[in-house]
């Protein structure tokens, strides 16, 4: 974990991250990805579940997993979406 956190660490622009992540995942790993991603922001401007998984395809459990995600502890979804959208995200 500590070799893939240092190596996302050092890529410098958008087109050497997608290098990368196309070279680490398959194409339905980074799909996915998006995906979550696609639902966390999503979720964050109070889209409804239903109209989530219809947009993205992923199922309710999963959804529900990323709604948990972005409002607990760690920060993930939260931190980068804060960094990713221009405007203040609102504080659940």
């Amino acid at each position: 974990m500590r070799a893939l956190l240092g190596a996302l660490q050092v890529i410098r622009s958008r087109e050497e991250m997608r290098a990368f992540l196309e070279d680490l995942l398959t194409e339905s790993e980074l799909e996915l990805l998006a995906k979550r991603f696609q639902a966390a922001d999503m979720l964050n401007e109070s889209i409804p579940y239903a109209l989530i998984q219809k947009e993205t395809g992923l199922s309710s459990a999963t959804v529900a997993r990323i709604a948990k995600k972005l409002a607990g502890e760690t920060g993930g979804y939260r931190i980068t979406l804060e960094h990713v959208n221009p405007l203040p995200l609102p504080r659940k």
